[in-house]
């Protein structure tokens, strides 16, 4: 696995992308993840890249099997969704700059990263905004208490969008095939808590165990 710059503790790692309907339906499950970490791990997240760089418009097939994606998750997990989407003539379904927007906004505010996910997933798919649009992202940046401008310059730059590749190259290196996927990380030892959809209920009993559980101090 690609090593990066881990500070010390029990890790876990979000991988997701903005535009991914099953992380969407995932966020209640990320949220009682994060309630659960408070102060026995840290949370970050890690952007996958799902289509990151398309060009080509949806067309009548594209947007066909989309739908069918985001039915199946509001069926699944209750998560609105704004089915209107499928309404636009011309979007373009790369989601790379929400991504982006991401790295953006973790390299400044940390902190905020995981809640400024839920907040891009939230705009895209419950409220119907367009989190391709740098505005767009900047205003939710701006919300979450990150200077607009200051957001709009990072964002732009050759590095950030350098950063955002390395994000999904890690993702790669971590045997990430699909999202959402959580990993597990303590010291040297990692393993998947969840591989794509599944309810807290299914998983949460071996997580609460493995936060629990003392770290070998030979892996800090």
């Amino acid at each position: 696995m690609t090593e990066r710059r881990m500070p010390p503790g029990k890790q876990v790692i979000f991988v997701g992308d903005p535009m991914c309907s099953w992380c969407w339906g995932f966020a209640p499950e990320l949220d009682r993840i994060a309630d659960a970490c408070a102060g026995r791990a840290t949370l970050s997240v890690v952007t996958g890249g799902l289509r990151a760089n398309m060009t080509t418009p949806m067309d009548d097939p594209m947007k066909a099997d989309i739908k069918a994606h985001w039915e199946h998750v509001h069926e699944a997990s209750g998560q609105p969704f704004d089915f209107a989407f499928f309404d636009r003539d011309g979007f373009v379904y790369n989601t790379e700059p929400p991504c982006r927007a991401v790295v953006t906004l973790r390299t400044a505010l940390p902190d905020q990263a995981v809640a400024f996910f839920a907040d891009l997933h939230r705009a895209f798919y419950a409220q119907g905004q367009d989190v391709t649009d740098a505005d767009v992202l900047a205003d939710l940046a701006a919300a979450r208490g990150m200077d607009r401008a200051l957001f709009l310059d990072a964002f732009d730059k050759p590095a950030m969008k350098v950063a955002t590749s390395s994000d999904f190259q890690y993702a790669r290196a971590l045997g990430v095939s699909g999202f959402p996927t959580v990993v597990c990380r303590d010291g040297d030892q990692w393993a998947y808590l969840t591989v794509g959809y599944r309810r807290y209920a299914d998983f949460g009993p071996v997580f609460q165990e493995w936060l629990d559980r003392p770290s070998d101090p030979a892996d800090a």
